[in-house]
């Protein structure tokens, strides 16, 4: 599709909207109906973004916006999504299952979360759940730069929120799940997630994000982290979906006076998948460490456009993020380091590494950093390249053929982030992963 025609699409969002009708959550309060009414109106005013906007020029949603999505039908088959499922679980976890963006209590952990947390489905929530955490819900999630998280904002019909009393130390994780089932027309869905971690409280949360091996997908998923002073809390996000599918996301951090938030992405599905990530350290001493994976290749897009935002002194932050890209596939990396003037003794690290297993494959990378302070140590890198011929040259003078050579390297590149992984059946599946998509993954799994 030409730019002028996605320009035209993006302008008349209106009949594409229509085809997915209207939102509404039983005991919502009046104030979620007016953000639903706020995100929605953004979207409507925006129009999809074009390759022309800045942020988008390397991401095309042409494919979205021509494209006609419905609601997923009501009602699941309870035994087949189980089945379907089975491979999505994490063991000694609590999980919390939504298939086709809708809880389902009996695919989900039995009896109730861990002492020290709280889950509720947001489609099920009652009027004193809704008290307890309806003005949080959207209030940091930015629907006016971020076009799908408005989208995303005005058309939820469940999600999950997740509360950590302060001081609680719960050692089991809590894991969401969300399953996209394959349907004989294209379905979109919109997941919501607010996770609210009291002060000193000591956590870990668990997003995955799976599917049918085909089936056309939109998912939209808006998650809002909140970690108040002191508290610890260990996020990761598995993006494994249909290769036919669309992932367009917002994770949004704010990290409180000396809190400690750690969030790992790996983006493994989607025909496109593009990870908005914002990070507010807005309390002396905090810190955020994002670090991410992507495995790309066909003509596959994986996209992450980064702000972290330094609002106070003695904050710290490090990205770490690395791609590995395969035949025609395309990665992205954007990344924005903001230092306030306020925020002196910002230690701030952002570093994008790329490796290219084929000369069709292409990246763009472009990390910044926006300094109003004068008492910073602030840095920024980015790498896009080849295996290291010099390593390759190295591992077959000691007898080991070029391929395993080959692979070898690739898996250690990308292993470095898996290893970063503390859940351990999740970086079990990660590995997993990694070695059947490696070319010679076999000849690695000996060797490891």
């Amino acid at each position: 599709m030409s730019e002028g025609a996605v320009s035209a699409e993006a302008q008349a969002p209106a009949a594409w909207l229509a085809d997915l009708g209207e939102a509404r959550l039983d005991h919502e309060p009046e104030s979620v109906r007016a953000m639903r009414a706020r995100g929605l109106e953004r979207f409507s005013e925006r129009g999809f973004p074009r390759p022309n906007e800045e942020d988008w020029r390397f991401t095309n949603v042409a494919a979205v916006a021509r494209t006609r999505f419905l609601r997923p039908p009501a009602g699941i088959d309870t035994a087949a999504a189980g089945r379907a499922l089975a491979s999505a679980g994490l063991a000694h976890c609590h999980e919390v299952v939504f298939v086709d963006g809708r809880h389902v209590p009996e695919l989900s952990s039995p009896g109730v979360p861990p002492a020290g947390v709280a889950v509720h489905s947001l489609a099920r929530a009652r009027p004193a759940d809704w008290e307890a955490f309806g003005a949080e819900l959207g209030r940091r999630a930015d629907v006016v730069n971020r076009p799908f998280a408005a989208l995303a904002t005005g058309l939820f019909e469940d999600g999950a929120v997740i509360d950590f009393a302060p001081g609680a130390v719960v050692e089991t994780p809590v894991h969401l799940i969300f399953w996209s089932s394959a349907h004989a027309q294209p379905t979109a869905t919109f997941p919501r997630v607010l996770v609210r971690a009291g002060e000193n409280a000591r956590a870990t949360v668990v997003e995955s994000y799976r599917g049918a091996a085909r089936g056309v997908t939109l998912v939209c998923p808006v998650t809002e982290l909140v970690a108040e002073a002191g508290a610890a809390i260990d996020h990761y996000k598995l993006q494994h979906e249909s290769l036919d599918a669309f992932h367009l996301a917002l994770f949004h951090v704010e990290a409180g006076r000396g809190a400690n938030v750690s969030s790992q992405t790996f983006s493994l599905g989607a025909a496109i998948a593009r990870h908005d990530v914002q990070a507010v350290l807005g309390g002396e001493g905090a810190e955020v460490t994002l670090n991410g994976l992507y495995l790309v290749r066909g003509r596959q897009l994986a996209d992450f456009h980064m702000r972290v935002d330094h609002a106070r002194a003695h904050t710290t932050s490090h990205e770490l993020f690395k791609g590995v890209l395969d035949e025609r596939a395309r990665g992205v990396f954007n990344g924005r380091i903001h230092v306030h003037p306020q925020a002196q003794k910002t230690d701030a690290k952002q570093t994008s590494r790329n490796l290219l297993l084929s000369a069709e494959a292409l990246v763009n990378a472009n990390p910044q950093l926006e300094i109003f302070a004068d008492d910073v140590r602030c840095t920024h890198g980015s790498t896009v390249g080849q295996l290291d011929d010099q390593a390759i040259f190295y591992l077959r003078s000691r007898g080991i053929g070029l391929e395993a050579a080959r692979s070898l390297l690739t898996y250690a590149f990308a292993a470095d982030i898996v290893e970063r992984t503390r859940v351990e059946p999740l970086r079990r599946q990660l590995q997993e992963f990694l070695l059947a998509w490696i070319p010679h993954g076999e000849v690695v799994r000996e060797a490891v």
